[in-house]
Formats: C-alpha cells, structure tokens, sequence
C-alpha cells in the first residue's frame, strides 16, 4: 500500500496538461494503484495523477462507497447546473462556491484496455470535472467567479 504525498499549489505540475497513456504498462498499473491507495482516505473524494506528481492523464475517486479509476479521461457530456462549495486536496482548506455541471460523463480505458464510461450528477459530476481540470492542468480556483477568486489569492499568497 503506498499512499503518496500530494502536490499543492504553485506546485508547478499542477498546472502542466498530462499526457495521455500511450501504453499499459507495470508502471501505469502502479500509478493506479498508489492512487487508489491515496484517494481511499477519508473526506477524499478524487485524485488525478499529477497531484501525486505524475504527469498522466488517469485519475481516481472515492464517491458513495465506490472506489474506481479512470484512464485517458474525456468528458463527453454534461448538463444542468450546480453551485455549490468545493474544496481541493492540493489547495488545502479552501472551499469556494464553484459552478459546475449537474452531470457529467466520461470516456475512458481501464487497465485492460477496454473502453469505460463514468458518469453521474451532483458530488460525482462535479468529481468528473474537477479531476478532468486537473488532467488539463488547471485548479477549482480558475473556476471561481471574479471576487471569490481574488479572495482565494489572497488566502494563498497570505499562508
């Protein structure tokens, strides 16, 4: 079991795009294992490769009981509006109301290989769209309106 330590802003490969998985590798099926280690703590909802450090296009949840992964995700769809609060593992103990799809739905691979689909509306919608950010290396934060995100900055700068 390896839980890795998490990357926090400005860490820098936060901020880059991962690349896609070309190949399934021994290890890529490592990287999904240390983050299904890593995002099955408590109050962790999920957790993208690069915010363990690793700069590839696979993520992990933890929503409902349900602990998955997904490789080379692409979100497909979404739909309806939420607003809500949303927190970051890599901007710790900063929760800001960010607006998001109800739903969502991804593509992806497994580790074998095979085409998957994830999808869902609230919590897991909004886990879709925030993983998928982080894949595309951007944080919650550059979701938040005007005021709000000057706000966080200010937090962020002030610790």
């Amino acid at each position: 079991m390896a839980i890795r330590q998490i990357r926090v802003v400005p860490d820098p490969v936060l901020r880059t795009a991962c690349e896609p998985v070309e190949t399934i590798t021994p290890a890529v099926h490592q990287l999904v294992t240390d983050l299904l280690d890593t995002v099955n703590d408590p109050g962790r909802a999920g957790l993208s490769a690069n915010q363990i450090g690793v700069s590839l296009r696979v993520f992990s949840y933890n929503i409902g009981g349900k602990l998955g992964y997904v490789i080379n995700p692409i979100i497909v769809e979404t739909s309806g509006e939420q607003y809500g609060e949303e927190g970051c593992l890599s901007v710790p103990n900063l929760w800001y109301p960010t607006r998001r799809a109800d739903y969502a739905k991804v593509k992806g691979i497994n580790l074998q290989g095979k085409e998957i689909t994830l999808e869902g509306k609230g919590l897991m919608g909004r886990m879709l769209q925030h993983e998928c950010d982080h894949l595309d290396g951007h944080v919650y934060l550059d979701r938040l309106e005007k005021d709000a995100r000057r706000q966080a900055m200010r937090q962020l700068r002030s610790r």
